[in-house]
């Protein structure tokens, strides 16, 4: 390094014997590579670092200019081998001494960002203040020697750092505006003889006065004085107010309006679309079910859907394919009752003695579920189907089984008024046993009353 900062200054002073000497100039640019050391105060045990840099100016007037400043110093631990590296970029203003002459002092301060990289360094930015003197040594008008020296200081987690910088380099200065010619000011000439000349009279012109067109800020066609929107935007289609078009008269200009052909007097949106509360894609004005939950399907009336017609919307029902008339509850499923005789046979509860049809007082009970049944289900037909064990003949057990379902069906429509015409009785005898008759709790089981009935 100080090879390098000595072969700087040779050259230098060689330049400096044959050129012409200027100084600091108002309105110029600059730039500055330099070369240096690095100390740092705080750890006297690390060497020196080398550091390179630049500098990048500009001088508002001979005394006061600013500088952009970049610094580069790396350094190898003689006693630990391993290497760290500093950055500083930032920037400082300078305050220029008899900036006319050749040697030109200078005060500088400023702010920097310093990154630390190293094995003991974290590499974070930090922000450093600094301050210091420098000179500026004029070898030629618009090159000059230059040496700074720097305090810089920074906290560095929870203590602070002190470091000082010296750089030498050339200072190379460009940019500024010519100094204006003197002004030679010429022998005056002998004076000339007077010439006695006829007066000519030159006639003056009048001037033509140019008319100048009324003002239109906006550029829609329509002139300040009459504009009521005078700020309209370029391009936009506006009436003879000059205010932007509003077809549908919905409150938003055609320009904004995505939905432009909204009908007279509905609400809209900013974009200018029908308000569309319960967002079923049906606008307000045509939804006859306004408040429908979010994400139920609809019709176009924006009402829930009910494929089955049951009463309960799609989004509620749990028995979506309950066949149509079928009475159900509130999640859309059949009632207990249509689960039972619907479409399938129900075995009625009830024990015949041997021989006998009439139907004894406790199975009333059980006979009432068919009837309140057939109520809640009024288009509902069927029949009552009546059997028997195989004790007797077959012509006394088919006139038995006829007799028990002909009981059965009088006591229904007797009791909860059922059209007769909704229930017929069929009596099959002993020909379809659901039991052995060959035990006396199979001929039980056979011994029994059948409802079939249909719910559509």
């Amino acid at each position: 390094m100080k090879k390098i900062i000595g072969s700087i200054l040779t050259t230098c002073l060689l330049v400096s014997a044959t050129a012409a000497f200027g100084g600091v100039k108002a309105e110029s640019f600059s730039i500055t590579p330099l070369i240096g050391g690095y100390s740092y105060v705080d750890d006297p045990s690390e060497d020196t670092a080398f550091v390179l840099g630049a500098r990048a100016g500009y001088n508002f007037t001979r005394s006061f200019g600013i500088e952009a400043v970049y610094d580069y110093a790396t350094k190898v631990n003689d006693l630990s081998g391993s290497s760290f590296s500093l950055q500083r970029l930032g920037g400082q203003a300078l305050y220029h001494f008899f900036p006319d002459s050749v040697l030109v002092p200078y005060l500088a301060a400023g702010y920097s960002g310093v990154t630390l990289k190293g094995a003991n360094f974290d590499s974070k930015t930090r922000g450093a203040f600094d301050y210091g003197v420098g000179a500026k040594f004029f070898m030629t008008d618009n090159i000059a020697l230059r040496g700074d020296v720097r305090h810089i200081f920074y906290k560095y987690n929870s203590g602070n750092m002190n470091n000082v910088e010296f750089t030498l380099g050339a200072y190379l200065q460009f940019g500024a505006p010519e100094p204006a010619a003197k002004a030679v000011t010429p022998a005056p000439a002998p004076a000339p003889e007077p010439v006695k000349a006829e007066v000519v009279p030159v006639p003056v012109p009048v001037p033509v006065p140019v008319p100048v067109p009324p003002a239109d800020s906006d550029h829609d066609g329509v002139i300040d004085t009459l504009d009521k929107c005078p700020d309209t935007p370029t391009g936009v289609a506006v009436d003879s107010n000059g205010c932007p078009l509003d077809t549908d008269k919905d409150g938003v200009p055609d320009y904004l309006d995505k939905c432009p052909d909204t009908p007279s007097g509905v609400a809209v949106d900013v974009n200018g679309c029908p308000l569309d509360s319960d967002k079923d894609a049906v606008p307000d004005y045509l939804d006859k079910c306004p408040d429908t939950p979010t994400g139920a399907a609809v019709d176009l009336n924006g009402c829930p859907l009910d494929t089955d017609k049951d009463g309960v919307p799609d989004y509620l029902d749990k028995c979506p394919d309950t066949p149509i008339g079928i009475v159900v509850d509130a999640t859309g499923c059949p009632v207990e009752a249509a689960k039972r005789f619907c479409d399938k046979p129900a075995v009625i509860a009830i024990t015949f003695d041997t021989s006998k049809a009439d139907v004894k007082s406790e199975y009333h009970a059980e006979l009432d579920n068919i009837g309140n049944f057939l109520k809640d289900f009024p288009n509902s037909k069927g029949t009552i189907d009546g059997h028997t064990d195989s004790v007797g003949s077959k012509a006394v057990n088919q006139k038995l089984s006829q007799a028990r379902a002909e009981n059965v069906r009088s006591y229904i429509i007797d009791k909860f008024g059922v059209d007769g015409s909704r229930i017929s009785a069929k009596g099959y005898g002993s020909a379809k046993p659901v039991a052995s008759n060959k035990t006396a709790s199979g001929k039980a089981k056979n011994r029994r009353i059948e409802a079939v009935f249909s719910c559509e």
